[in-house]
């Protein structure tokens, strides 16, 4: 089993490399890809060191499943050329997520879909993965007719020169701006760049995966996307209109007998889901479980999860894991 994780010297590949790792994945031989520039540096991967490789020596690797986190660009360019030698793509961009012809996969709602001719496996957004893994047993109960999200991103979804904007805000130094505006002590309600619509496209994808991944565009989503100085993960304040009444002790019993989801709900006690507490683990946190009194048969939560993890590199390797498991690769 080769295994070429493409992008492997960046935050998300970086991560690909630790998941993998930590979780034995049965890989017989590791391919570690990145640009030009960094090819023939070395990483480090169960105790041993692994040269990076570029594009092209990879491919002429034929590694049986290659896992991307490169961006938009390389994956529509390269994707196709590993998949043309056999190699099955999971790629983490937004790059196939809507072609009508890939699979967008979380493992836990729609891994059933895959099948061996499935050579290009989009990734879906990480602020999607985390609220779907959560909607999928209510949606499966009671029938969800409407989602409004707003989210609360972590810095380190835009990548290592954020978190470096972030940390020399913070010391007073004047650096690189991975954004257009200060994200030390503010909050910034802009992800990605801004559509026709109004929104942005991080707005939209969280609004056309979540149709995707469910299997049901009869589900209405709008969403709200906002970056804010923290770096632990991604936060959801989640609001879900059934087309069935519900039981709130029903949905808690629901929710903790779901695959990936660990409820922590004690308002009492003061303990409900924080980035801090989800940063390196691959759960995803549901607190703040409770009736919306403005309007029937509506559900209020807080969703939280290591973006970089269960968001992004772990998810991949779920999927690739499936993959093996069911002999599609």
């Amino acid at each position: 089993m080769k295994v070429a994780v493409v992008g492997a010297t960046g935050l998300v590949g970086t991560m690909m490399l630790k998941v993998l790792e930590e979780r034995n994945f049965p890989l017989t031989e590791l391919i570690p890809v990145a640009s030009a520039k960094s090819a023939g540096k070395e990483i480090q991967f169960r105790g041993k060191a692994f040269r990076v490789v570029t594009v092209d020596e990879a491919i002429a690797a034929k590694p049986d499943i290659a896992l991307f986190s490169a961006g938009g660009s390389t994956s529509l360019e390269q994707a196709p050329k590993f998949a043309a030698v056999g190699t099955t793509v999971i790629d983490n961009s937004s790059a196939w997520r809507m072609d009508p012809d890939k699979k967008l996969v979380v493992p836990e709602v729609n891994a059933s879909v895959l099948t061996k001719g499935d050579k290009i496996i989009a990734n879906p957004n990480c602020s999607t993965i985390q609220m779907v893994v959560v909607l999928k047993p209510l949606h499966e109960k009671y029938k969800i007719k409407r989602v409004v999200v707003s989210t609360y991103q972590s810095v380190t979804g835009t990548g290592v020169k954020a978190v470096d904007q972030l940390m020399n805000e913070r010391k007073g130094i004047q650096g690189e701006m991975a954004y257009p505006h200060t994200i030390d002590l503010n909050v910034i309600p802009q992800i990605d760049a801004f559509l026709d619509n109004g929104y942005t496209k991080e707005e939209m994808k969280m609004i056309l995966e979540t149709q995707k991944i469910m299997g049901d565009y009869s589900i209405k989503v709008t969403a709200t996307t906002v970056r804010i100085p923290v770096m632990g993960g991604h936060s959801e304040s989640v609001n879900i209109e059934f087309v069935k009444d519900f039981d709130l002790a029903e949905v808690r019993k629901l929710l903790e007998a779901q695959e990936g989801v660990l409820v922590v709900d004690d308002p009492a006690n003061l303990k409900y889901p924080m980035p801090k507490d989800a940063h390196n683990r691959d759960e995803i946190f549901v607190g703040r479980i409770r009736r919306d009194e403005s309007q029937p048969n509506t559900l209020n939560m807080w969703i939280v999860s290591d973006n970089l993890r269960k968001g992004a590199a772990t998810n991949a390797v779920q999927i690739a894991e499936y993959l093996i498991a069911h002999q599609l690769v």
